[in-house]
């Protein structure tokens, strides 16, 4: 997470976004940089709110826009496969191995995942403690030319982006069986990113407004 003062902006890390190359690029122009441990780096709409919001605003009178960035659901459970794959990636525990990347997709919509399923979701992620989503600016990962244009303009600078933390290629081939499941398991995360895409990639709501997903 990145927290810029003057621009009045948090920018959320949501995982397999990108969010590794704006931390790269952006950490000496942020006021307050979140990184490291994945909790910390990669903190919740759900912890912000109840936790770095408060500080921020008390400590230093900051009730700075929300930004984050939402990416294709079903590639982002491609990414997640790739990583967990990685012999450098996940714990033991969280490994992938000898699985096809239908099972994959099936494990994680278990009501209890094994632990290497066990990924959330991005709808979540950007959610709050009400199950509504309170950001101010969503943008695709799809379009990232409108997310670099918006933070050069905020910021006042050329956003260049380096490609980091990429995991190597892997079959990701899915079933239209399976697809569909998939599909129907995760409408809300397929409908808000279809929100966005609809909006050329950078979904505007007003402060503190609730994003509608069927709207």
């Amino acid at each position: 997470m990145l927290v810029f003062a003057a621009a009045n902006l948090v920018l959320f890390a949501v995982p397999k976004t990108g969010s590794t190359a704006y931390h790269l690029a952006l950490r000496r122009e942020a006021d307050i940089v979140l990184s490291g441990k994945a909790a910390i780096k990669h903190l919740t709409l759900r912890k912000y709110e109840r936790y770095f919001a408060p500080y921020l605003e008390q400590a230093h009178g900051m009730v700075p826009e929300r930004v984050a960035v939402i990416r294709d659901p079903l590639d982002y459970l491609r990414s997640w496969y790739r990583y967990r794959q990685r012999p450098d990636g996940p714990a033991e525990s969280k490994r992938v191995r000898d699985m096809g990347f239908d099972a994959f997709v099936l494990a994680t919509l278990e009501r209890r995942p094994p632990a290497f399923a066990k990924i959330g979701t991005q709808r979540a992620f950007v959610a709050g403690k009400d199950g509504q989503i309170r950001v101010e600016h969503l943008f695709a990962y799809e379009r990232p030319i409108a997310l670099r244009g918006f933070l050069g303009e905020r910021l006042g600078l050329e956003v260049k982006l380096g490609q980091k933390n990429v995991s190597p290629p892997a079959d990701t081939q899915i079933s239209p069986a399976v697809e569909a499941q998939f599909r129907a398991a995760m409408a809300a995360d397929v409908a808000l990113h279809a929100r966005i895409m609809a909006a050329g990639g950078h979904l505007v709501t007003p402060t503190g407004a609730v994003v509608d997903e069927a709207g």
